[in-house]
């Protein structure tokens, strides 16, 4: 007769891959889930990301959990308020509130041998174990701040966008924004018609895309609430147009040409004068780079208080900042929109598995695991929103319910086989580490410098291809994917 034993489960992170791995553990049997959370609020990006203008850029109909839909979002492409909210009232309808540790970040955690099980310490002091850990901090969780001489010296306000400081009046000022990334296409817009002057800092262009935004009206919620299908007619439609995309990246190049016609004309259609087009106008293949979504960023731009430069910084000086060409440029306040540190999963959290190997030692050439989840020499570690999973257009909520069905398959083999552990086998891990890599050398990704690549070039973040392939990559657990019980 067999025994079936739980084991007990650690979730780093309280963000949607955190929350997805809790639900779908606790939905099926797993209660023994204890999710450690760094901040006071659970939400992830969602909760540090307050600055102005802030949303998504995926349609909130797909950019939700397929098994808790919304019918009353405000938007088409819901803001930052909304989308914490949804978070929140998930973490409440699926009674995981009180089985979040808040205030509580992981310093450190390491893989027990003789026990077989995980030990994790905290900034609080507390250490923890576990027979599983599951690693939810995301991909872009930690601000990038740019290597600028200088950059201490500044004597105004200055803030990463991600950590924006409400406290500071933009009103009436010289504002220097650094970075065209995907938060200042949108924050941008946001502040310009406020400040005296907005000199925006751009050290490549962007393609944009039109954003085909609406608001719901009262009649939309009751359509999407009441009609049946309607609400998941609507999400089956942007996950077919964003499939279709996808196949952009590798299968049909061809459709490359279109975004790029497209957003050419959208730019002309807005900025009249020929040197700003310039200036504006990518210098690499659409796709090889986030594809930004804004209706507003251009004809920010174009306002006559904010200026494009593209002179590279040479250094922040206490007056403002200083380009190439000599040129001072004042500013009262600044704000970093440089992004986040992608290519450093799990960072600064040190951790170490079988034989006391860190897991910043296994990736010192660059991060990667089997399906984006686990890792050679990593018993019992599974990952969230890990290396090679992130996606150039498509829905991440779609490909972490795909990772947090497979986790639950995985912790289902552990619970009828107690005592024992998985640990991926590394032919099995190298062989798709190497296939991963070859399909990318066929996507734009390569063919110009982006927070996808590390300095040695290698593409650590995203999947080559559509969401519906790794959603049958990982549709099964397979066991001989494995290591031998008797390991």
């Amino acid at each position: 007769m067999s025994v079936t034993t739980f084991p007990s489960v650690i979730v780093i992170g309280s963000g949607f891959g955190g929350l997805g791995a809790a639900i779908e553990l606790r939905q099926n049997g797993f209660h023994d889930v204890t999710i450690l959370e760094r901040a006071g609020e659970l939400g992830g990006v969602w909760r540090e990301n307050t600055y102005p203008g802030a949303a998504c850029d995926v349609p909130s109909s797909l950019y939700s959990y397929s098994y808790a839909p919304k019918t009353d979002w405000p938007d088409r492409y819901s803001g930052q308020s909304a989308i914490l909210g949804y978070l929140k009232s998930i973490a409440r309808d699926y009674g995981l509130t009180e089985h979040i540790r808040f205030d509580c970040e992981v310093t450190e955690a390491r893989f027990d041998e003789p026990t077989g099980r995980w030990t994790v310490h905290t900034t609080a002091g507390d250490t923890l174990t576990a027979d599983v850990l599951i690693s939810a901090v995301g991909q872009l969780s930690r601000p990038q701040l740019p290597d600028i001489p200088g950059i201490d010296s500044f004597s105004g306000p200055s803030f990463h966008s991600a950590e924006w400081d409400h406290t500071v009046d933009l009103t009436g000022k010289r504002v220097a924004v650094i970075g065209t990334g995907a938060s200042a296409i949108q924050f941008v817009p946001a502040i310009a018609p406020d400040v005296e002057h907005l000199t925006l800092f751009q050290r490549s262009a962007a393609w944009v895309a039109k954003r085909k935004d609406r608001t719901y009206r009262p009649v939309h919620h009751t359509l999407f609430a009441t009609v049946p299908g309607l609400r998941l007619l609507q999400r089956l439609y942007v996950w077919c147009m964003l499939e279709f995309f996808s196949l952009g990246l590798v299968t049909a190049p061809v459709i490359r040409r279109f975004i790029r016609f497209q957003g050419l004309r959208t730019m002309r259609r807005t900025i009249s004068d020929p040197d700003m087009r310039a200036k504006l106008t990518p210098d690499y293949e659409p796709l090889c780079k986030r594809v930004l979504f804004s209706n507003e960023y251009y004809p920010a731009l174009a306002r006559p208080n904010v200026e494009v430069v593209t002179d590279t910084i040479t250094r922040v000086l206490p007056e403002g900042v200083r380009t190439a060409d000599g040129t001072v440029h004042p500013a009262d306040v600044i704000v970093y929109g440089t992004g986040f540190k992608g290519t450093e999963f799990l960072w600064p959290i040190k951790i170490f598995g079988r034989d006391g190997v860190s897991l910043e030692q296994e990736w010192s050439q660059g991060a990667r695991a089997y399906l984006g989840m686990t890792v050679p020499g990593f018993p019992n570690l599974f990952m969230m929103y890990g290396p090679n999973t992130n996606l150039g257009t498509g829905s991440i909520i779609y490909m972490i319910e795909s990772q947090a069905r497979y986790i639950r398959q995985a912790l289902r083999h552990l619970s009828e086989q107690p005592g024992t552990h998985l640990e991926v086998r590394p032919d099995i891990a190298d062989a798709f580490d190497r296939e991963t890599q070859k399909r990318l050398e066929r996507t734009p990704w390569t063919t110009c410098s982006s927070w996808y690549r590390t300095a040695a070039g290698r593409v650590t973040n995203n999947w080559p291809g559509t969401v519906t392939a790794y959603r049958l990559r990982t549709r099964r657990f397979h066991r001989d994917d494995y290591l031998p019980a008797d390991r």
